[in-house]
């Protein structure tokens, strides 16, 4: 049964060559509009199809559309891109505000749903992408094959599950010969292969229109392990499928795509330990993380750092857990009742994992103008020895020292949301100083939030709380303003200043910038590019730490700039990615994990960025901009949206490949750096209350007022 969600498929059908397809819409996202539909979009070009709304009925609080698509129709639009992919979206349209959101998938063995082409040997079926939406593509014949059992036995895995080759199921020419599973691994070059025995897949046939086709789609296999035992650990295994047919009184042999395991079935990792010659090994079976692929793993096996390991998950586990959580929250209410200590001030900066940002300057500003009070670093466990280096007064994050130092300041200054189980005692002042000029939509203002974790409804009412404890929010410009009123529904006093963080960018001292770049390790004979990109939030490996794909092309820029430029790469805070550089040690410096990035604007002559807030700042020194925005439809449309026409009225130019960057960057070598009259409006309307003193104001308002 297909849980209901929001935007979701929970049946598709193909009726000769109509795909019927139902979807379930929250009728609130549809109030108010002037217009909506559905189409297939191709992923390259952008061409648009319409999906014909065949029927609707209400399923509160959902409306059940059931859409049509007639292949015959559209195959002429189709064909014409060649092989191609088209996405499933709903648009909505109000006023000038147009969004696209994907369809998600219901996981279901769609691509049996083929229609072939076969004058063409090419297939057209519905797909569920690496993200779970749903999509159709038109592509040459490829064989799939999906493992939905596995059980292990000794040195032994058994196997079973089901192929598909649309034209053995869609033509009566096509014959099958022979099949058997292809096993490669990571420490030779060597192939094995394996029998694979037909079984009958009744639940498939049934499934699919009675398609008695499919009753024989499924394979058994049973793989001996002991060969792999002797190579070197860690030994990863990969799973592949080659069969071979008869079409038109020639035999033919393909290969499938990688194996994949399927999830819903093998909801848990299949474990198996086991000893050969006095040494001890243990096989794991996973789906990978993206594509679902079936990950087979033997390494060796140590009893002591398992019981390790388990120990710290099972700690790790705890730690997270609701119950304390609860248990903190109780306590954090009764210390909080406990006598306010009047000057202490408790600063954080993203989630108390750096030394930076706007909580940075209050505090070297008030350690220098207001040395009566005590003034306290909150510090995650991972990075205390950034703060220790430094020798800033700090606590644990969590501990029961920074329990009770927290549940008795009397004012917390912090850039980021604070955990939303921690309750504010009356005496605190709560100082939010956020983190960014918004372009993309914030909290209220998001349509439709992919983070995982949570939902749209979700993220908004939890974001709405802890908006709610603020006392203070500090903001940058009167456009940030109206819209963190907005956004984050706030009502406390809003410090329309300058962001205080930007004070050093006018106050710096520029013969300070050749110590920078030596403490980051930079040549001093070179030109900085400062790459500065977002975070996506469909891009994830689980909660709070995010994926970055770096799209440039390190090789192609290493060659037209490495004479006179480096490249700084500074990912955002969320991103949790360790790129692989080697081979640029000399061209590309990964700085994502520098104190503050305040130092690297002031050593960068140029700042790449896409959507991200840097620019707003970096806009303070007049410096050239590009931004690098290979995705922008998709961030655009589907993500997050933006608050004003970015396209029009960036500082800088718009570019989505490595060669049109690369000719920016050489048109303004060559000319010079003269900002455009976009540029100029951009920084009178965002700009013009950073004049160095945006520390001071806050300040005043806060603690002196």
């Amino acid at each position: 049964m297909v849980t209901k969600r929001n935007r979701q498929m929970t049946g598709m059908d193909l009726h000769g060559n109509t795909y019927k397809m139902q979807i379930l819409i929250k009728a609130d996202q549809l109030e108010d509009l002037d217009s909506f539909a559905f189409t297939l979009e191709n992923r390259l070009t952008n061409q648009v199809i319409a999906l014909d709304i065949t029927d609707e009925t209400i399923d509160d609080p959902y409306i059940r559309f059931e859409l049509a698509f007639d292949y015959h129709q559209h195959a002429g639009t189709v064909f014409e891109h060649g092989e191609s992919s088209w996405d499933v979206y709903l648009n909505r349209t109000r006023e000038d505000d147009h969004h696209k959101s994907r369809i998600r998938s219901d996981y279901s063995d769609i691509g049996f749903l083929a229609i072939t082409l076969p004058d063409e040997e090419m297939v057209f079926q519905p797909f569920t992408t690496r993200k779970g939406n749903v999509s159709f593509r038109l592509t040459h014949y490829q064989l799939d094959a999906r493992i939905d059992h596995v059980t292990l036995e000794g040195a032994q895995i058994n196997v079973s599950g089901h192929i598909n080759f649309p034209p053995l199921y869609q033509a009566d020419d096509h014959q099958l010969e022979g099949i058997q599973l292809v096993v490669t691994n990571n420490r030779d070059d060597r192939e094995m292969t394996f029998p694979l025995e037909k079984i009958e897949r009744p639940d498939l046939s049934g499934a699919f229109s009675g398609n008695e086709c499919l009753l024989n789609s499924g394979i058994r296999a049973t793989l001996p392990l002991n060969d792999f035992l002797t190579l070197e650990k860690p030994v990863f295994l990969k799973l592949y499928v080659d069969m071979s047919y008869t079409h038109m009184g020639e035999t033919a042999t393909i290969r499938s795509t990688r194996v994949r395991l399927d999830h819903r079935v093998v909801t848990q990792p299949v474990q198996e330990k086991l000893r050969r010659n006095g040494k001890a090994f243990k096989i794991t079976v996973t789906p990978t993380r993206d594509s679902k692929h079936l990950s087979l793993k033997i390494a060796d096996y140590h009893w002591r750092k398992e019981m390790a390991s388990n120990i710290k998950g099972t700690w790790v586990r705890v730690r997270r857990s609701k119950q304390l959580l609860r248990l903190y929250e109780k306590a954090f209410r009764v210390l909080g009742k406990l006598p306010v200590r009047k000057k202490t001030v408790v600063f954080e900066s993203f989630h108390g994992k750096q030394y930076s940002d706007s909580p940075r300057a209050i505090y070297e500003y008030m350690q220098t103008h207001m040395p009566d009070h005590q003034l306290y670093w909150s510090a995650d466990r991972r990075h205390l020895d950034l703060f220790a280096a430094k020798e800033l007064p700090y606590v644990r994050r969590f501990s029961v020292k920074w329990l009770f130092l927290m549940a008795r300041a009397a004012y917390w200054v912090s850039n980021a949301r604070l955990p939303l189980w921690i309750p504010k005692p009356k005496h605190t002042t709560y100082v939010q100083t956020w983190h960014g000029t918004p372009l993309k939509r914030l909290a209220a203002d998001m349509d439709e939030v992919h983070m995982p974790g949570t939902n749209t409804e979700k993220y908004k009412e939890n974001f709405t709380r802890e908006a709610a404890k603020w006392d203070y929010l500090v903001s940058p410009n009167a456009y940030s303003s109206s819209i963190f009123r907005r956004a984050f529904r706030f009502k406390g006093e809003m410090i329309e200043s300058g962001y205080p963080r930007n004070d050093f960018l006018l106050n710096g001292d520029q013969t300070d910038l050749e110590d920078i770049k030596a403490r980051c390790g930079l040549p001093h004979d070179k030109k900085v590019i400062l790459y500065a990109p977002t975070w996506r939030d469909n891009m994830f490996y689980r909660k709070g730490r995010y994926k970055f794909n770096l799209e440039l092309d390190l090789e192609q820029m290493r060659e037209k700039l490495g004479d006179d430029y480096v490249i700084v790469l500074r990912l955002h805070y969320l991103v949790a990615e360790n790129l692989d550089l080697s081979g640029f040690e000399s061209f590309v410096y990964d700085l994502s994990a520098h104190e503050d990035i305040r130092e690297l604007y002031m050593i960068a002559d140029m700042l790449i960025t896409d959507y991200s807030s840097v620019f707003f700042d970096y806009a303070n020194l007049n410096r050239p901009m590009i931004f690098f925005v290979y995705d922008i439809e998709d961030y655009r449309d589907n993500l997050r949206g933006f608050y004003f026409d970015f396209e029009r009225k960036a500082p800088g130019p718009l570019v989505k490949t490595t060669d049109e960057l690369l000719e920016v960057i050489e048109e303004i070598d060559q000319n010079g750096y003269q900002p455009s009259e976009t540029t100029d409006a951009f920084r009178e309307r965002f700009c013009y209350l950073e004049d160095g003193h945006a520390t001071e104001r806050v300040v005043n308002a806060v603690f002196r007022s």
